[in-house]
């Protein structure tokens, strides 16, 4: 386990204590979660961008359609 050292404002770091605290956690615990989205996040952003760029345009389209025709939209 790495220690990270984070500097920011009193005033951010007060609503970062009673965020934590209305999700009954601990800040550390909070920041923690926020890292594990965002790295999901550049994650799934990274797989979409090589999909999409060896991809059938086409293919995608009709998928795109049919989603649209079974969700109504």
């Amino acid at each position: 386990m790495s220690v990270v050292t984070l500097r920011i404002s009193e005033a951010k770091h007060a609503r970062l204590k009673q965020l934590a605290a209305s999700r009954h956690t601990s800040v550390n615990r909070l920041l923690d979660e926020l890292a594990t989205i965002a790295l999901v996040q550049h994650d799934l952003t990274t797989q979409f961008r090589a999909a999409a760029a060896s991809g059938d345009p086409q293919r995608g389209l009709e998928l795109l359609d049919k989603l649209d025709r079974h969700f109504g939209g």
